[in-house]
C-alpha cells in the first residue's frame, strides 16, 4: 500500500495481496448466502452433513448426531438440527428446503437421533455422524464448524485427518509402507493432475495411515480405480469442492 498524488488529490492505491486481504476479512465479518441465523451453527452445519454424506457415499438410512460444546447447547435455537439433516440430504447452505429438512428426512424414510454430549472436545461447534445404511454398513465421522461457514472434518472411521471441502480433494486410506507416497504422486503425475497440498496421517509405523490431497482439477474415475487396485491401498475417495 503506498499513497500517490493525482492533481490535487492523494489516492492510497493497495497491491493484490493487501485487496485480497481486505476481502477475506468482509467475508469473515458478512459470511456465506446462507438459510438461518448463524453462519457457524447452520451453514457450517449443512455443509457438515453435506461432506458426511459424501465421504459416506450416499444418503444414510439411519444417523446418530452427537453434538459437543456449542453444537449441543444451541442447536434447536439456531436450527443446527435441521441444516444438519439437510446437508445429509445434499442441500447446500442456501438451499430453502433446510427449513423443512427434519419433515423430508423423515419422508425419505431416514431414521436420526440427536444426542447432546457433556464432554469438552477442544471446540465449541463439533458433531459427530455415526451413519447407517439398509445393510448395516456404519461409519463414523467427526467434524466441526470453524465461522463463515467454514467447515473441517477432522475424523473419519478413527483416522484422524483434514478436509475443508473448499478444493478438489483426493482421500487414500493405505497402509503405513515405503513408496506408497510415490505410487500415488506418480499416478497423479501421468495423469497431468496437479497436487496443491498433501498432509499425511498415520495411526502409527507400519499400521494404517491416510493421504488427504487437494488438487487443481478433480481427480478422474480411470486414476482413482489404477490407485485402489495398486497394493497397499485399502480405498479412495475423491471430493469436489462443496
Amino acid at each position: 500500500m503506498k499513497m500517490v498524488r493525482y492533481g490535487n488529490y492523494r489516492c492510497t492505491l493497495f497491491c493484490i495481496s493487501t485487496i485480497e486481504a481486505i476481502m477475506n476479512s468482509i467475508f469473515d465479518i458478512i459470511g456465506p448466502v446462507m438459510i438461518g441465523p448463524s453462519s457457524s451453527h447452520t451453514a457450517g452445519a449443512a455443509r457438515l452433513g453435506k461432506m458426511a454424506r459424501c465421504i459416506f457415499r450416499s444418503t444414510p438410512k439411519r444417523v446418530d448426531l452427537t453434538l459437543y460444546g456449542s453444537f449441543a447447547k444451541t442447536y434447536k435455537g439456531h436450527g443446527t438440527d435441521k441444516a444438519l439433516l439437510g446437508g445429509l440430504l445434499g442441500f447446500k447452505e442456501d438451499d430453502a428446503n433446510i427449513r423443512i429438512a427434519d419433515t423430508m428426512a423423515q419422508q425419505e424414510g431416514m431414521e436420526y437421533k440427536f444426542i447432546e454430549s457433556p464432554l469438552d472436545v477442544g471446540h465449541p461447534n463439533v458433531v459427530r455422524f455415526d451413519m447407517y445404511d439398509e445393510h448395516n454398513r456404519h461409519m463414523a465421522v467427526v467434524g466441526r464448524s470453524l465461522g463463515g461457514g467454514q467447515i473441517m472434518i477432522t475424523e473419519v472411521d478413527g483416522n484422524d485427518m483434514s478436509i475443508t471441502g473448499d478444493e478438489f480433494t483426493l482421500v487414500v486410506f493405505h497402509e503405513d509402507r515405503p513408496g506408497a507416497i510415490s505410487l500415488v504422486s506418480q499416478a497423479l503425475s501421468e495423469s497431468d493432475i496437479n497436487i496443491a497440498t498433501m498432509r499425511v496421517f498415520r495411526k502409527g509405523r507400519h499400521k494404517d495411515a491416510v493421504m488427504v490431497i487437494t488438487t487443481d482439477t478433480v481427480v478422474n474415475p480411470i486414476t482413482v480405480q489404477f490407485m485402489r487396485e495398486c497394493p497397499g491401498i485399502q480405498d479412495v475417495m475423491t471430493f469436489e469442492a462443496l
